[in-house]
C-alpha cells in the first residue's frame, strides 16, 4: 500500500461538502470513487479539513492509499481523467511516508472569503463570492477583525453541530482588504470550529455596514453564546486555500 499526497482544487457549488455522505455528491466520495475504479479496490482519502456544502477549495491537501503500483504523475492523470466532468482537479501528487497524515500532520489551515461589494448582480462570480449591495467600510472591518485574533473561547462563532472537543482556539490571522469591488478576508489558524470563518465574516459585514462597531465584535466574542452572533455568511465566498505542514 502506497500513500500519496494530493493537492485538490474544486468548485463546491454542486456538492454536499468535502466529507463522504449517503445523501449527495461530495468531494471525498468523488475522489474515492475515481481511485477505486483505477485500483480495483477501495482507496481511502483523508483531507486536511472538511468543507460545507457550497464551499470551494483552491488547494485542499489530502492523502490517498493505493495498493496498485503507480508513479505520482500516472496516478494524478488517471484520477483527473475519471473525475471529469465533475469540477474537481488534482493539481499535484507525490508519494509520502505511510505515517504522514493529511489531517493529523497538519499544523495550520488558511481560508479566503470573497465578497463582491457592488449594486449590479453577479454574473461570472455567481456562486463563487458573496454579493453584498450595501457599501462596506473595509477599514472598519479590518479594525474589528483584529479583536478576534489570539486565544479565545469562540463559542459565539461556533455551529451548534460542531464536533470539536473545545471551543477554545487560537486565531493567528484575520485580515480584511479591499481591491476595487472585491473585499477579501483572510483567516489562518491551526484549526477552526465548524462555521467559525463564516460566522466571523457575517459579523464583520455588520461592522462594514455600520450596524456594529469593533466594540460590538468584542462583546459578541466575550458573550461566549451563539445567541450573540450576528449571522452566518453564506458558503459561496469561502475557499480553503492552504494546509501548512
Amino acid at each position: 500500500m502506497t500513500r500519496f499526497r494530493l493537492t485538490v482544487e474544486f468548485d463546491g457549488r454542486n456538492f454536499m461538502g468535502w466529507q463522504r455522505q449517503k445523501h449527495g455528491a461530495t468531494i471525498q466520495g468523488s475522489i474515492e470513487e475515481a481511485g477505486a475504479s483505477i485500483a480495483g479496490q477501495p482507496t481511502p482519502v483523508m483531507a486536511a479539513g472538511r468543507t460545507d456544502a457550497g464551499v470551494h477549495g483552491l488547494a485542499m491537501t489530502a492523502h490517498i492509499d493505493v495498493a496498485r503500483e503507480f508513479t505520482p504523475f500516472r496516478l494524478m492523470e488517471a484520477l483527473n481523467a475519471r473525475l471529469k466532468p465533475r469540477p474537481i482537479a488534482i493539481l499535484s501528487c507525490e508519494e509520502v511516508d505511510p505515517e504522514w497524515h493529511a489531517r493529523f500532520s497538519c499544523i495550520g489551515r488558511r481560508y479566503l472569503y470573497r465578497i463582491i461589494n457592488r449594486r449590479p448582480p453577479l454574473t461570472l462570480e455567481a456562486g463563487r463570492a458573496w454579493h453584498v449591495i450595501k457599501p462596506l467600510d473595509a477599514d472598519a472591518m479590518d479594525v474589528a477583525a483584529k479583536r478576534l485574533i489570539g486565544l479565545h473561547d469562540f463559542t459565539t462563532f461556533r455551529s451548534v453541530h460542531c464536533q470539536s472537543r473545545s471551543p477554545v482556539k487560537t486565531l493567528d490571522r484575520l485580515e480584511v482588504r479591499r481591491n476595487g469591488d472585491e473585499i477579501e478576508i483572510i483567516a489562518a489558524a491551526r484549526s477552526f470550529l465548524h462555521h467559525q470563518v463564516r460566522s466571523m465574516v457575517g459579523c464583520l459585514v455588520l461592522v462594514g455596514q455600520g450596524q456594529w462597531t469593533a466594540d460590538d465584535m468584542t462583546t459578541a466574542l466575550e458573550a461566549c453564546n451563539r445567541a450573540a452572533l450576528g449571522f452566518n455568511a453564506p458558503p459561496d465566498g469561502l475557499y480553503f486555500t492552504q494546509a501548512v505542514y
